[in-house]
Protein backbone atom coordinates (compact mmCIF):
# COMPACT_ATOMS: atom_id res chain seq x y z
CA UNK A 1 0.00 0.00 0.00
CA UNK A 2 1.38 3.39 -0.95
CA UNK A 3 1.87 6.04 1.71
CA UNK A 4 -0.32 9.18 1.83
CA UNK A 5 2.58 11.21 0.46
CA UNK A 6 2.39 9.18 -2.77
CA UNK A 7 -1.34 9.70 -3.24
CA UNK A 8 -2.39 11.23 -6.56
CA UNK A 9 -4.88 13.58 -4.87
CA UNK A 10 -5.11 15.18 -1.47
CA UNK A 11 -8.01 14.77 0.95
CA UNK A 12 -9.11 18.29 0.02
CA UNK A 13 -9.48 17.21 -3.61
CA UNK A 14 -11.64 14.17 -2.91
CA UNK A 15 -15.31 14.56 -3.82
CA UNK A 16 -18.15 14.86 -1.40
CA UNK A 17 -20.19 11.66 -1.77
CA UNK A 18 -23.89 11.80 -1.02
CA UNK A 19 -26.84 9.43 -1.37
CA UNK A 20 -29.47 11.72 -2.86
CA UNK A 21 -32.28 9.17 -2.97
CA UNK A 22 -33.12 5.60 -3.83
CA UNK A 23 -34.56 3.69 -6.74
CA UNK A 24 -37.74 1.66 -7.00
CA UNK A 25 -35.71 -1.37 -5.96
CA UNK A 26 -34.10 0.50 -3.09
CA UNK A 27 -30.72 1.02 -4.74
CA UNK A 28 -28.88 4.24 -3.82
CA UNK A 29 -28.61 7.22 -6.14
CA UNK A 30 -25.12 8.56 -5.51
CA UNK A 31 -23.67 11.96 -6.33
CA UNK A 32 -19.98 12.94 -6.31
CA UNK A 33 -19.30 16.66 -5.97
CA UNK A 34 -16.11 18.68 -6.28
CA UNK A 35 -17.08 21.94 -4.63
CA UNK A 36 -15.59 25.20 -5.92
CA UNK A 37 -17.96 27.80 -4.41
CA UNK A 38 -17.18 30.65 -6.83
CA UNK A 39 -16.88 28.54 -10.00
CA UNK A 40 -19.55 27.66 -12.59
CA UNK A 41 -21.55 24.57 -11.65
CA UNK A 42 -21.85 21.57 -13.96
CA UNK A 43 -24.05 18.52 -13.40
CA UNK A 44 -23.10 15.39 -15.38
CA UNK A 45 -25.68 12.61 -15.57
CA UNK A 46 -25.42 9.03 -16.78
CA UNK A 47 -27.69 6.03 -16.81
CA UNK A 48 -31.06 7.77 -17.11
CA UNK A 49 -31.82 4.85 -19.44
CA UNK A 50 -30.24 1.69 -18.14
CA UNK A 51 -29.92 0.01 -21.52
CA UNK A 52 -27.87 2.88 -22.96
CA UNK A 53 -24.63 1.48 -21.61
CA UNK A 54 -22.50 3.81 -23.73
CA UNK A 55 -23.68 6.79 -21.65
CA UNK A 56 -23.13 4.87 -18.43
CA UNK A 57 -19.61 3.89 -19.49
CA UNK A 58 -18.73 7.49 -20.30
CA UNK A 59 -20.19 8.77 -17.04
CA UNK A 60 -18.18 6.21 -15.08
CA UNK A 61 -15.02 7.09 -17.01
CA UNK A 62 -15.54 10.80 -16.37
CA UNK A 63 -16.08 10.07 -12.69
CA UNK A 64 -12.85 8.10 -12.53
CA UNK A 65 -10.99 10.87 -14.36
CA UNK A 66 -12.42 13.52 -12.05
CA UNK A 67 -11.17 11.53 -9.06
CA UNK A 68 -7.75 11.06 -10.65
CA UNK A 69 -7.55 14.70 -11.76
CA UNK A 70 -9.96 16.62 -9.51
CA UNK A 71 -12.64 18.49 -11.47
CA UNK A 72 -10.57 17.68 -14.61
CA UNK A 73 -8.11 20.39 -13.62
CA UNK A 74 -10.69 23.04 -14.54
CA UNK A 75 -12.07 25.90 -12.50
CA UNK A 76 -15.46 24.24 -12.14
CA UNK A 77 -17.82 23.13 -9.41
CA UNK A 78 -18.62 19.64 -10.67
CA UNK A 79 -21.24 17.09 -9.68
CA UNK A 80 -21.55 13.64 -11.27
CA UNK A 81 -24.46 11.24 -10.87
CA UNK A 82 -23.23 8.32 -12.94
CA UNK A 83 -26.35 6.14 -12.57
CA UNK A 84 -29.63 8.03 -12.30
CA UNK A 85 -31.45 4.74 -12.96
CA UNK A 86 -29.51 2.01 -11.12
CA UNK A 87 -32.40 -0.47 -11.50
CA UNK A 88 -32.29 -0.12 -15.27
CA UNK A 89 -28.49 -0.31 -15.39
CA UNK A 90 -28.60 -3.53 -13.39
CA UNK A 91 -31.43 -5.03 -15.46
CA UNK A 92 -30.22 -3.52 -18.77
CA UNK A 93 -33.61 -1.94 -19.38
CA UNK A 94 -34.62 1.56 -20.49
CA UNK A 95 -37.07 1.97 -17.63
CA UNK A 96 -36.59 1.71 -13.89
CA UNK A 97 -37.72 -1.11 -11.61
CA UNK A 98 -41.34 -0.19 -12.32
CA UNK A 99 -40.79 -0.04 -16.08
CA UNK A 100 -41.10 3.74 -16.20
CA UNK A 101 -39.02 5.83 -18.60
CA UNK A 102 -37.51 8.41 -16.25
CA UNK A 103 -37.01 10.82 -19.16
CA UNK A 104 -40.79 10.93 -19.67
CA UNK A 105 -41.70 11.25 -15.99
CA UNK A 106 -40.69 14.84 -15.18
CA UNK A 107 -43.54 17.21 -14.31
CA UNK A 108 -43.30 19.32 -17.44
CA UNK A 109 -46.18 21.35 -18.78
CA UNK A 110 -46.47 18.89 -21.67
CA UNK A 111 -46.40 15.71 -19.54
CA UNK A 112 -48.88 13.11 -20.73
CA UNK A 113 -49.96 9.76 -19.24
CA UNK A 114 -50.14 8.31 -22.76
CA UNK A 115 -47.08 6.36 -23.90
CA UNK A 116 -46.16 7.17 -27.49
CA UNK A 117 -44.86 3.59 -27.75
CA UNK A 118 -44.38 0.76 -25.27
CA UNK A 119 -40.76 1.88 -24.83
CA UNK A 120 -41.67 5.33 -23.52
CA UNK A 121 -43.81 4.60 -20.46
CA UNK A 122 -44.36 7.93 -18.62
CA UNK A 123 -45.65 6.44 -15.37
CA UNK A 124 -49.09 6.81 -13.77
CA UNK A 125 -48.45 10.48 -13.06
CA UNK A 126 -45.66 13.03 -13.40
CA UNK A 127 -42.93 12.57 -10.78
CA UNK A 128 -44.37 9.21 -9.76
CA UNK A 129 -40.88 7.69 -9.57
CA UNK A 130 -38.46 8.15 -6.66
CA UNK A 131 -35.56 8.61 -9.10
CA UNK A 132 -37.14 11.56 -10.90
CA UNK A 133 -38.16 13.18 -7.62
CA UNK A 134 -34.63 12.80 -6.26
CA UNK A 135 -33.08 14.17 -9.46
CA UNK A 136 -35.42 17.17 -9.55
CA UNK A 137 -34.74 17.98 -5.90
CA UNK A 138 -31.00 17.67 -6.48
CA UNK A 139 -31.07 19.99 -9.49
CA UNK A 140 -33.07 22.61 -7.61
CA UNK A 141 -30.70 22.34 -4.65
CA UNK A 142 -27.43 22.24 -6.60
CA UNK A 143 -28.48 24.97 -9.07
CA UNK A 144 -26.18 23.96 -11.96
CA UNK A 145 -25.24 26.41 -14.68
CA UNK A 146 -25.19 23.51 -17.16
CA UNK A 147 -26.54 19.96 -17.24
CA UNK A 148 -25.06 17.30 -19.51
CA UNK A 149 -27.08 14.09 -19.72
CA UNK A 150 -25.29 11.18 -21.40
CA UNK A 151 -27.38 8.84 -23.56
CA UNK A 152 -26.94 6.69 -26.66
CA UNK A 153 -28.87 6.56 -29.91
CA UNK A 154 -27.46 8.10 -33.07
CA UNK A 155 -24.61 10.61 -32.73
CA UNK A 156 -26.21 13.92 -31.79
CA UNK A 157 -25.76 16.86 -29.47
CA UNK A 158 -29.30 17.95 -28.61
CA UNK A 159 -29.05 21.48 -27.19
CA UNK A 160 -31.70 23.01 -24.96
CA UNK A 161 -30.45 26.52 -24.30
CA UNK A 162 -32.15 28.61 -21.67
CA UNK A 163 -33.81 31.83 -22.89
CA UNK A 164 -31.23 34.48 -23.82
CA UNK A 165 -28.35 31.99 -23.45
CA UNK A 166 -26.11 30.25 -25.96
CA UNK A 167 -24.02 28.41 -23.37
CA UNK A 168 -25.28 24.96 -24.25
CA UNK A 169 -24.72 25.57 -27.96
CA UNK A 170 -21.20 26.88 -27.33
CA UNK A 171 -20.31 23.78 -25.30
CA UNK A 172 -21.78 21.52 -27.99
CA UNK A 173 -19.84 23.30 -30.73
CA UNK A 174 -16.59 22.71 -28.88
CA UNK A 175 -17.44 19.05 -28.28
CA UNK A 176 -18.35 18.59 -31.94
CA UNK A 177 -14.83 19.61 -32.95
CA UNK A 178 -13.71 16.29 -31.48
CA UNK A 179 -16.65 14.05 -32.34
CA UNK A 180 -18.09 15.47 -35.54
CA UNK A 181 -21.57 15.02 -34.10
CA UNK A 182 -24.44 17.08 -35.47
CA UNK A 183 -25.94 19.76 -33.21
CA UNK A 184 -29.72 19.86 -33.12
CA UNK A 185 -32.26 21.99 -31.18
CA UNK A 186 -34.57 19.00 -30.75
CA UNK A 187 -34.35 15.23 -30.87
CA UNK A 188 -36.71 14.95 -33.84
CA UNK A 189 -39.79 13.55 -32.11
CA UNK A 190 -42.08 14.44 -29.20
CA UNK A 191 -40.58 13.95 -25.72
CA UNK A 192 -43.20 14.96 -23.14
CA UNK A 193 -41.93 14.84 -19.56
CA UNK A 194 -38.25 15.00 -20.51
CA UNK A 195 -35.39 16.58 -18.58
CA UNK A 196 -34.48 19.05 -21.34
CA UNK A 197 -37.92 20.62 -21.23
CA UNK A 198 -38.16 20.55 -17.44
CA UNK A 199 -34.71 22.02 -16.79
CA UNK A 200 -33.95 24.28 -19.74
CA UNK A 201 -37.20 25.45 -21.24
CA UNK A 202 -39.17 25.71 -18.01
CA UNK A 203 -36.45 26.53 -15.43
CA UNK A 204 -33.75 28.26 -17.44
CA UNK A 205 -30.95 25.70 -16.92
CA UNK A 206 -29.06 24.98 -20.17
CA UNK A 207 -29.25 21.23 -20.81
CA UNK A 208 -27.27 19.17 -23.31
CA UNK A 209 -28.67 15.74 -24.17
CA UNK A 210 -25.55 13.99 -25.41
CA UNK A 211 -26.39 11.06 -27.72
CA UNK A 212 -23.47 8.69 -28.28
CA UNK A 213 -23.44 6.22 -31.16
CA UNK A 214 -25.25 3.14 -29.88
CA UNK A 215 -23.20 -0.02 -30.23
CA UNK A 216 -19.85 1.77 -30.32
CA UNK A 217 -17.24 -0.26 -28.45
CA UNK A 218 -17.00 1.07 -24.91
CA UNK A 219 -13.25 1.65 -25.07
CA UNK A 220 -13.86 3.78 -28.17
CA UNK A 221 -16.69 5.62 -26.40
CA UNK A 222 -14.28 6.67 -23.68
CA UNK A 223 -11.39 7.34 -26.06
CA UNK A 224 -13.45 9.68 -28.24
CA UNK A 225 -15.94 11.28 -25.88
CA UNK A 226 -14.12 11.72 -22.57
CA UNK A 227 -11.65 14.34 -23.90
CA UNK A 228 -14.46 15.92 -25.91
CA UNK A 229 -16.61 16.49 -22.83
CA UNK A 230 -13.71 17.83 -20.79
CA UNK A 231 -12.67 20.21 -23.55
CA UNK A 232 -16.27 21.35 -23.97
CA UNK A 233 -16.44 22.25 -20.30
CA UNK A 234 -13.63 24.76 -20.79
CA UNK A 235 -16.28 27.07 -22.28
CA UNK A 236 -17.69 27.55 -18.78
CA UNK A 237 -14.37 28.79 -17.44
CA UNK A 238 -14.72 31.73 -19.82
CA UNK A 239 -18.13 32.48 -18.33
CA UNK A 240 -16.86 32.58 -14.74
Amino acid sequence: MSSPSNSTCSVVDLPQIEVIGSSRWGLPLISHTWSRPTAPRVLLLGGVHGDEIEGVALARALLAEAIRRPAFGLALDLQIIAEVNPDGVLAKTRGNGAGVDLNRNMDTQDWSPIALTERYQPGPQAMSEPETRALAEQILSYKPDLIISLHSWKPMLNVNDAPNSQLCTQVAERIARHTGDCIEPNIGYSTPGCLGTWAALERGIPTLTYEIERGLALNKVVQLHQPAVIDGLKVLEKHS
